[in-house]
């Protein structure tokens, strides 16, 4: 995409001010605004939520319209003063060009990067969403975009407001002078629709009230008798309904047992005190929706004998039926998991952690992760087991169950195809990766803010993460980020003193916030500064501890990356003399990237590392500024005619 397309593209669309970008004048204004947009068949929650970039809060529905309301933040850009909002969206095919799917799966909802690019699948493509910030009265605006049948008098009735702020803000002369597929902005005073739910895109049709299940339609007769007895219903109605309430209720009642009793992983106890997990068919469940739930009846009590290849497994009382509140993860048999790892081939092992080995796995047709640990870890295995049970977000990665012998405790994952972080940024050549580009980077770092953001103030309950690192940041085949390893994790609770919880000290020398070090207080806050480390790794392509030959003396120093890179930054005061800092950037970029962008992204690592917590942003912070920092890198690319990589992702050429 560059500026002379944008104008081009302007130009073709119709020559009223309703379809096109809404101008702006303040290039600092942010503000919130929603998309209407009419998902198809195919286009499933988690779908949408990629495709667009939001939380799962952030989506409402049309009991009946068959609409959902994405809710974005939106910007003012420097270079077109027009207002858009940024996202990224992965091709599904190689078929055609990149412009003709992003308009196809976006509806006329959004900026098409490109005209000529061909498409191909699995490719990345940063997209521009056409949004509005109010001006006027009313708090919000909604881009939407017209289909056969519209007026301003249905759209009017539909959103609640009235025709003359419809017309004000699309700046009709004329109401009637637009057609299907133009954009207009449709002004609202609240949130547009209710929680979203899957029921309500396409809501079943009303069932037929207890009465007239029994008796069958009411004819007007009946409507007449009604009326003329003063409203009263006869007797036997009453009865009817009753007798069919008091039926559906014995019959609920009866299906809730039978659910309880059948539950994906039953369990039972033995002589000795072990608890028995028992599992019969494939199926993984852990709450998410994301792989395939067990049904009623998949599982069932055994007196402990096996049966097929399944084998049961014994399970320590410290990890039984208590450990889980509500969902509960898959229970595989060591079996299983030794055959999906090849019997824990060396060509099969993704890495080690602090607290055991990573291995690739194929589980029941599904690509898996399994770490494997001692049974002296049932302390970060139960955390890690709590934590990702009451979690899921698109930025954090998936539980899907675990496995047990009296020696060894197995956790099963998503299997995530890129690997970690850290090895697409550490001499990435060397480990077989292609590096990363600017705009890539900058959207890996949002990624995981925002995975962090979740568990800091989404949750029901609030977590820290405590070992915040690039080789805890997992990359997915579309250079999505999430965060994994949660073996750490610590619920925080409400003190007068704000958010705390005071542990002995664990995590990764170089990721330490000062206050963990010295009392072991750990915080959301400690997270942000481990956040801010990682920053700092992302420009400079440097590890979090730099070993470097001290004056005079044989044994390497180790010194901190932030203190480096905090030392550049005294001597670089802004983008245009950051002459100190660029000697710190990563050379794997070969200077492709925005001056100014850069240095945003420095400055806010800056604020993370601050020594007090307090003077530190909030991770809520920390998204807002990388989500418009994204936008702006995203101008500049434009900027390059093309020529740069981000559809890609990776910096090409070495």
């Amino acid at each position: 995409m560059n500026l002379t397309f944008f104008i081009f593209f302007l130009t073709l669309l119709p020559n009223f001010s309703s379809s096109k970008p809404m101008n702006c004048s303040d290039t600092t204004r942010l503000c919130t605004s929603f998309l209407a947009f009419k998902p198809n068949q195919n286009q499933s929650f988690s779908v949408i939520q990629s495709m667009f970039d939001v939380l799962p809060a952030d989506i409402t529905a049309d009991t009946s319209g068959g609409y959902i309301y994405v809710k974005k933040n939106c910007s003012c850009l420097t270079m077109t003063h027009q207002y858009a909002t940024n996202t990224t969206f992965t091709i599904r095919q190689s078929l055609g060009y990149v412009y003709d799917a992003v308009v196809s799966a976006y509806s006329g909802l959004a900026f098409p990067p490109n005209t000529t690019r061909e498409a191909r699948a699995a490719a990345v493509v940063s997209v521009q969403l056409l949004c509005g910030c109010s001006s006027g009265l009313w708090n919000y605006l909604m881009s939407y975009v017209a289909v056969d049948g519209d007026s301003v008098q249905s759209l009017s009735s539909r959103f609640g407001v009235s025709m003359d702020r419809i017309e004000e803000v699309n700046g009709m002369s004329n109401p009637d002078n637009f057609t299907a597929g133009d954009l207009l902005y449709i002004p609202l005073d609240s949130v547009p629709g209710e929680p979203y739910e899957t029921n309500k895109i396409n809501p079943p049709a009303p069932s037929p009230s207890p009465s007239s299940a029994i008796n069958g339609s009411i004819s007007a007769d009946q409507v007449n008798h009604t009326e003329k007895s003063g409203g009263h219903v006869p007797y036997i109605w009453i009865v009817g309904g009753l007798g069919v309430v008091l039926a559906l209720l014995v019959v609920c009642i009866l299906v809730c047992i039978c659910l309880r009793s059948s539950i994906c992983s039953s369990s039972d106890e033995d002589g000795n005190g072990h608890s028995f997990q028992i599992l019969r068919k494939s199926g993984f469940f852990c709450g998410s929706g994301r792989y395939n739930c067990c049904r009623s009846g998949d599982f069932r009590q055994t007196n402990g004998e096996t049966q097929s290849h399944h084998q049961v497994v014994a399970i320590p009382k410290a990890l039984g039926d208590g450990m889980f509140e509500i969902e509960k993860p898959m229970v595989f048999t060591y079996e299983e998991i030794r055959a999906a790892t090849d019997e824990f081939s060396d060509s099969n092992l993704l890495g080690h952690g602090n607290y055991g080995s990573v291995y690739f796995g194929l589980l029941r047709e599904q690509e898996v992760a399994v770490k494997r640990m001692t049974a002296t870890k049932t302390k970060e295995f139960a955390a890690e087991m709590k934590v990702l049970c009451k979690v899921h977000h698109s930025n954090l990665v998936e539980l899907i169950g675990y496995a047990a012998t009296v020696d060894e405790l197995f956790v099963v994952y998503e299997y995530v195809q890129k690997g970690m972080l850290k090895n697409h940024l550490h001499d990435p050549q060397s480990k077989g990766n292609t590096p990363l580009s600017w705009i890539m980077r900058n959207q890996i770092a949002l990624d995981a803010a925002r995975g962090l953001e979740y568990i800091h103030e989404h949750t029901k309950t609030h977590y820290v993460h405590r070992d915040i690192k690039t080789s805890n940041i997992l990359l997915d085949e579309a250079f999505r980020a999430k965060i994994s390893d949660f073996g750490l994790a610590k619920l925080v609770e409400k003190t007068g003193e704000g958010e705390i919880s005071v542990t002995k000290v664990v995590g990764t020398y170089g990721y330490l916030a000062p206050e963990y070090l010295s009392d072991g207080r750990a915080t959301s806050k400690s997270d942000v500064y481990a956040f801010g480390v990682v920053l700092f790794e992302i420009i400079s392509g440097r590890e979090a501890v730099i070993r470097t030959e001290a004056m005079g003396t044989k044994n390497p120093e180790r010194r901190p990356l932030a203190s480096i890179m905090l030392a550049a930054l005294k001597n670089s005061p802004d983008p245009m003399n950051m002459l100190s800092l660029k000697e710190f950037v990563d050379p794997n970029m070969m200077e492709l990237y925005p001056h100014d962008c850069l240095f945003k992204i420095a400055m806010l690592a800056k604020q993370c590392v601050d020594d007090d917590p307090i003077l530190r942003p909030n991770m809520k912070q920390v998204v807002i500024s990388l989500s418009q920092i994204l936008l702006s890198s995203i101008e500049w690319e434009a900027t390059l005619a093309g020529n740069s990589q981000v559809f890609s992702g990776l910096v090409q050429g070495r």
